[in-house]
């Protein structure tokens, strides 16, 4: 599974990774260390997912500040 770079994929083909590693550890048909190296693989796929959707959201919507400088909400991104 490790053959293509985690940082090279997409977010669709990074969880359908991620939920076949779920899949392959939930039936726990694997010898332990392939299991452990699933599991590595499973937490990078992850933490890249979230990274990735955590981008999108950022991309989507801005925090405004209010004057007290704190955040007072969000506001539409602007492609502009």
């Amino acid at each position: 599974m490790e053959a293509t770079s985690i940082d090279q994929l997409s977010f669709e083909a990074a969880l359908a990774e991620l939920e076949t590693i779920v899949r392959t550890l939930e039936v726990g048909s694997e010898p332990l260390d392939n299991s452990i190296e699933l599991y590595q693989r499973g937490d990078r796929l992850k933490r890249h997912c979230e990274a990735r959707l955590k981008a999108a959201q950022e991309r989507i919507e801005q925090i405004s500040i209010g004057t007290d400088g704190q955040p007072a909400g969000t506001v539409p991104f602007d492609v502009d």
